[in-house]
């Protein structure tokens, strides 16, 4: 009886903790398709989702272009970081600084970087896709430089670190974030061809397939019914 007990508490307070994270979606890394991802290292994401990665306090990013499965990657180890009752919140990388521009609006910018700092880990999806105004790039590198070997946060980006200079306008700030970034931590490249596509297009090709296959049983039963009537109906 108090087993049971014990693992309805548990399974609520994981419940509420995947509410929490505010996640686009529930997403689990065995959903992800590890045989179309090219020389991704299954190994390496497994051992990740053990967690030890939060323990030490540990950085992940994800470098990919776009539909190459950093973000379902990314909310895997979030859903994996929420059964272990971790304190988690996913973001995107224009949110963040909108949350953080607003509060500083509203003079609650110290509450607001509090509230961040007390996550076990933060993802911080879509880096490179929309640029930011210089003041949007300083808040962000608050964010990133509080979690420094105090707490771990997620990453995924489009952008080579050669190109990082084209979000960050200003070189020494860039310069500065991705030592903080890439100091310990796992950097995980999810290619260039994009899952998404490749899905799409099978799918396609699997309806074209289809089509002909009932096109050609249709054309099948109407040249049988044809020569039934050629035959009088021996055929």
């Amino acid at each position: 009886m108090l087993e049971t007990e014990l693992e309805e508490r548990r399974i609520k307070a994981v419940a509420r903790r995947l509410q929490e994270a505010h996640l686009p979606a529930v997403k689990t890394l065995d959903e992800f398709d590890f045989a179309k991802a090219g020389t991704l290292s299954v190994s390496q994401i497994l051992a990740l989702a053990a967690g030890d990665y939060l323990a030490r306090k540990e950085p992940i990013l994800f470098l990919g272009d776009c539909g190459t499965g950093k973000t379902h990657l990314a909310t895997g180890l979030c859903v994996a970081a929420c059964r272990q009752l971790r304190k988690v919140r996913f973001v995107t990388a224009a949110g963040l600084v909108n949350d953080l521009l607003e509060a500083q609006h509203v003079n609650q910018l110290g509450r607001a970087l509090s509230r961040w700092a007390r996550y076990d880990l933060v993802v911080i999806d879509e880096l490179g896709y929309v640029p930011l105004a210089e003041l949007g790039a300083e808040l962000l590198f608050q964010v990133i430089s509080d979690r420094a070997e105090k707490a771990s946060v997620i990453l995924t980006t489009n952008l080579p670190f050669s190109e990082w200079t084209k979000v960050f306008t200003n070189a020494r700030l860039c310069k500065a974030l991705l030592d903080r970034l890439t100091d310990r931590a796992h950097i995980i490249e999810t290619g260039s061809e994009s899952y998404r596509f490749r899905r799409t297009l099978e799918r396609h090709q699997a309806g074209r397939v289809g089509a002909v296959t009932l096109r050609n049983a249709s054309e099948g039963s109407e040249t049988a019914e044809a020569l039934r009537n050629v035959t009088g109906g021996q055929a």
